[in-house]
């Protein structure tokens, strides 16, 4: 019979994983809104394809920025106090896009919003896994995908009700995300320390996280680990990032379907992917992973070959929604945070995400730069690339990442001592 002590501490895990993980919602909140709030500014602002590239892998090189700072202010720091700041820059970013009244302020807007989103994205994924109890790790880290969705989720429902109103739905759309970054900022004031991170940092036998500590971050040990995950990570974003920033576009400029209806088919690839969350939480701790991330991928990669050869219209894009839903759930970033959270030590893990989503980030931004042009050019080119992008991904998971030794904080500590001795 389980204690009421052990009923408490679960709902504390629960209550931290859900508090830690709205980075995660308000990260996906804040691509997906922009991706749609620039084609209802369209007329407004004058944007054309050139100005909406630059925006939105703007937004993208901040987050990579962010994600850099806060990974490292995370492991020196700690991560609570990452999470104060975090919030209200991105409270910040989201006020100056509300009240926007020229270009220059949505560039503001999206620098802010950006560097908070990816300042907060590292932090939160430590402190879950570190609050986590043992075997039940990946499970907590991948539920903060499931908040990931959330965010997606709110924003397509946003999308379809104000979809019709122009400006005035943008401004909506944002004044959402400050709306939500507030409560996060209050709730967060009520989470303690994470445990590991306090342990780690008053262990005399453990070093200050400075340059000295960050040169054995990329020292043989973990250098393999910091490749792979920021390969697999940056690689696998390309299609998440291009299809939740430019989704809406092409369904609009590309499919000639409106604001609403492409939130709407968005909307209906929801239930799909809430259902591969619910399978990745599930076998993601058991030997059935790798099994299953192999199926998703193939799945992803059947996606995107619909608008490939048959063209893109209202319908295969709405095919590939609903595929890429799925599949995109259980084989993309989740898995790239469950394996993050494994292969580093607890003083190293939050830098060594800052620096793996800060390069995804930036590969995400330079190639955000281009689509429009792309798929002006002829959109199925933008759907083949895709494909062999996922294709890539599947192979580094597989034959790469899966074979590397899960970390610990008792290894990490030799390895380190190793290295000082010989320096």
């Amino acid at each position: 019979m389980t204690s009421s002590t052990e009923v408490l501490s679960s709902r504390q895990v629960w209550w931290t994983a859900t508090i830690a993980g709205m980075a995660s919602y308000l990260d996906a909140a804040a691509i997906v809104t922009t991706g749609t709030a620039l084609v209802l500014f369209q007329s407004t602002f004058h944007l054309g394809p050139a100005e909406i590239g630059q925006l939105s892998a703007l937004l993208t090189v901040m987050i990579a920025a962010g994600a850099l700072v806060g990974g490292r202010m995370g492991d020196r720091f700690g991560r609570r106090k990452v999470f104060t700041w975090t919030m209200w820059v991105f409270a910040l970013g989201a006020l100056s896009l509300v009240v926007a009244a020229a270009p220059g302020m949505l560039y503001a807007g999206v620098v802010l919003l950006g560097f908070a989103a990816g300042a907060d994205l590292p932090v939160s994924m430590a402190m879950i896994s570190e609050s986590a109890p043992p075997g039940k790790k990946g499970k907590m880290v991948t539920f903060s995908h499931v908040l990931w969705m959330a965010g997606v989720l709110v924003v397509m429902v946003l999308g379809i009700v104000v979809g019709d109103l122009g400006e005035v739905g943008a401004r909506i759309m944002y004044g959402h995300l400050l709306v939500v970054a507030l409560i996060v900022l209050v709730l967060r004031a009520g989470l303690p320390e994470s445990r590991e991170w306090t342990k780690a940092r008053l262990d005399s036998s453990a070093e200050q996280v400075d340059l000295g500590s960050l040169r054995h971050l990329v020292g043989s040990r973990y250098l393999g680990p910091l490749v792979a995950t920021g390969l697999f990570y940056a690689i696998a974003n390309v299609a998440a990032n291009t299809n939740g920033q430019f989704s809406t576009y092409l369904y609009t400029n590309v499919a000639g379907a409106s604001v609403a209806t492409a939130s709407a088919f968005g909307l209906l690839g929801f239930g799909c992917s809430f259902i591969g969350m619910l399978v990745t939480m599930r076998v993601v701790d058991t030997r059935w992973r790798m099994p299953v991330f192999t199926v998703a991928t193939s799945i992803s990669i059947a996606a995107f070959i619909i608008p490939a050869t048959l063209g893109v219209s209202t319908w295969t894009l709405a095919v590939m929604g609903v595929l890429y839903s799925v599949g995109g759930a259980i084989a993309g970033e989740p898995m790239f945070k469950v394996w993050s959270q494994e292969l580093f030590p607890t003083k190293h893990r939050s830098s060594a995400q800052g620096i793996t989503i800060a390069f995804t980030r930036v590969v995400a931004a330079a190639f955000a730069l281009v689509t429009p042009q792309i798929i002006a050019a002829g959109a199925q080119a933008l759907f083949i690339f895709l494909v062999l992008t996922t294709l890539a991904s599947c192979l580094i998971g597989i034959l790469w990442l899966a074979r590397i030794p899960r970390a610990s904080d008792a290894a990490a500590e030799r390895h380190e001592n190793a290295l000082a001795s010989v320096g």
